[in-house]
């Protein structure tokens, strides 16, 4: 059975929500890097999307940062309508009732 996707990989939109995870942990790259087992300067590399990510490197990095392989991946998938809801909820959630209004 062929499925006819495109499969574009966005690794710069990988390596921003990579940071973005990070950073809601409070970790700096060394600590992710020690966390995940890799080097420091290829977190580095992959959060700027200079580096292609390997699939056992993103997996080291999701269970590192206890986010799911989806949540990275959301911007190069077809389905991932759940993701994006997710966090335009945490986005309303921290929102003020003046903020909610606008």
């Amino acid at each position: 059975m062929y499925y006819d996707v495109d499969l574009d990989i966005d690794y710069k939109a990988i390596g921003r929500r990579i940071r973005a995870a990070r950073e809601r942990k409070g970790l700096k790259q060394h600590n992710l890097a020690a966390l995940a087992e890799v080097a420091a300067t290829n977190i580095s590399h992959i959060e700027r999307g200079v580096a292609k990510v390997s699939l056992p490197t993103l997996l080291k990095i999701a269970n590192s940062l206890e986010v799911s392989m989806d949540e990275l991946l959301c911007d190069s998938l077809t389905k991932s309508k759940h993701i994006f809801t997710g966090e335009l909820a945490e986005i309303v959630d921290k929102c003020t009732d003046k903020e909610l209004k606008l």
